[in-house]
């Protein structure tokens, strides 16, 4: 069980995260025992308050800002590239198969711990997983929930649902839906599981493509679509959809996904879709932007990431789409949030900066607004806007401290000083990092 203490970080340089990139300069942050922000004001005020906690956190000449969100992430693998065997479908599914025996849901749980401890010292406090082998999110979900173990919130869809050879079905990693009452029956079962959000897959996907032009094509129905999300909406559950082509994400807005992943060009009825969606849970739809996944399999070298060329050209395809469609929604002002699509080749869980990265020079998003998208937009999209996101009295201490400001340079969220989730501190926050990776990473900044 985590113990939480009184505490007071003072003198910080406020990074507010709004749109216009704000930043309070001698600021206090004072957090109670529930976990909570309490105050936050300029450090003069707050002199007496912050005597009175039982630790205080000197942070002169450093930056706080809310905790970092990751809207896409899976707790599958640990983002260097996969073992050519295990690309095989037959093998893959093998090894889902095991991953579900009495055996094997202990080693995958545990296995998808140091994943989620990773993302959590590299300063994401909350995470949304979004298809997974079993439940093992959902499981560590609950475990952080009750302060049983010391992690990240989470919210967690279970297995992906998809369409008989759709995007992910072939690998094992799906419930399959080929009609819609059978989408409604795989939302209940992921429910049961206790699936905080569902996650569909409305087009064809680049990694397990078999020809080019397979990713992003429609596969998925409106009406199978349709009923998954009047399922989940029922329970007050969000759908997001995995869609990668103008057709695919029209497809799931009318059906009423209320995030379309990834996502893609857009046209006029897209846009005005995302501002007012009626069959959404709450009116409106939001793009979780990711490139990281992608790019580096169109510029790294295939013997490096194992791509084969139908896969590197249906991700240039991709790329060029999702591209657009960022920039796309910067124009028309549609809620933009960001995930990093963790566990992909080349997505290592502890580079949620590199996400940023790659939207701020590839897609023309301004520093102040990627910093914004991760942590209130993204609060806001997933739902969480009440409870984490900003730092604001009343929400969860979810904090990091760092020696440098982002809002000069992305890569100071590389180096975290501390974490605190839910008011506990993280002090000498650690993640094994992938030298090879890294530098292979850091060609695709401009």
């Amino acid at each position: 069980m985590t113990m939480t203490t009184t505490l007071a970080l003072t003198g910080a340089n406020l990074l507010t995260c709004d749109r216009g990139g704000t930043v309070l300069t001698d600021h206090t942050v004072l957090v109670g025992e529930n976990g909570s922000i309490t105050a936050v004001g300029p450090s003069h005020e707050l002199v007496d308050r912050a005597a009175s906690v039982q630790r205080q956190i000197d942070c002169a000449g450093k930056w706080v800002m809310p905790g970092l969100i990751n809207a896409h992430a899976h707790v599958m693998a640990d983002g260097r590239p996969l073992p050519q065997a295990l690309m095989i479908p037959p093998a893959a599914r093998a090894i889902v198969a095991f991953w579900k025996t009495p055996l094997g849901r202990p080693m995958l749980r545990e296995r998808a711990r140091g994943f989620v401890e990773c993302e959590l010292n590299s300063g994401v406090t909350t995470m949304r997983c979004l298809g997974e082998y079993d439940n093992e999110a959902i499981t560590l979900g609950r475990d952080s929930e009750r302060r049983t173990w010391l992690g990240p919130r989470m919210t967690a869809s279970g297995p992906l649902l998809a369409t008989t050879g759709g995007h992910g079905s072939e690998f094992g990693l799906a419930r399959i839906v080929d009609a819609p009452w059978e989408g409604r029956k795989a939302v209940r079962q992921n429910l049961r599981l206790g699936a905080t959000s569902i996650k569909i897959a409305a087009t064809g996907g680049v990694t397990d493509a078999k020809v080019v032009g397979e990713a992003g094509r429609p596969q998925m129905t409106v009406e199978e679509m349709t009923a998954i999300c009047d399922e989940a909406h029922s329970a007050g559950v969000l759908v997001a959809a995995h869609a990668q082509s103008p057709e695919g994400v029209l497809r799931s807005l009318k059906a009423g996904v209320d995030t379309i992943e990834h996502g893609s060009a857009m046209t006029d009825e897209i846009v005005e879709l995302f501002h007012d969606n009626p069959k959404s849970l709450r009116g409106w739809s939001a793009l979780d932007a990711t490139l990281l996944a992608a790019v580096p399999l169109v510029e790294i070298d295939t013997e490096i990431t194992g791509a084969s060329e139908v896969v590197r050209e249906n991700a240039r395809i991709v790329v060029d789409s999702m591209t657009q469609g960022i920039r796309d929604a910067i124009k028309n002002d549609v809620v933009l949030g960001s995930g990093m699509d963790s566990s992909m080749t080349f997505t290592p869980h502890y580079a949620m900066w590199r996400e940023l990265d790659l939207v701020v020079s590839r897609a023309g998003l301004s520093t102040a607004r990627a910093l914004e998208a991760v942590t209130r937009v993204n609060a806001r999209m997933l739902g969480l806007d009440s409870v984490t996101g900003a730092i604001e009295p009343g929400l969860s201490a979810d904090l990091l401290v760092l020696g440098a400001n982002p809002l000069d340079n992305l890569r100071a969220l590389e180096g975290v000083e501390k974490v605190i989730t839910r008011g506990d501190v993280i002090d000498s926050p650690t993640v094994e990092r992938f030298g090879e990776i890294d530098e292979l990473l850091d060609t695709l900044r401009s």
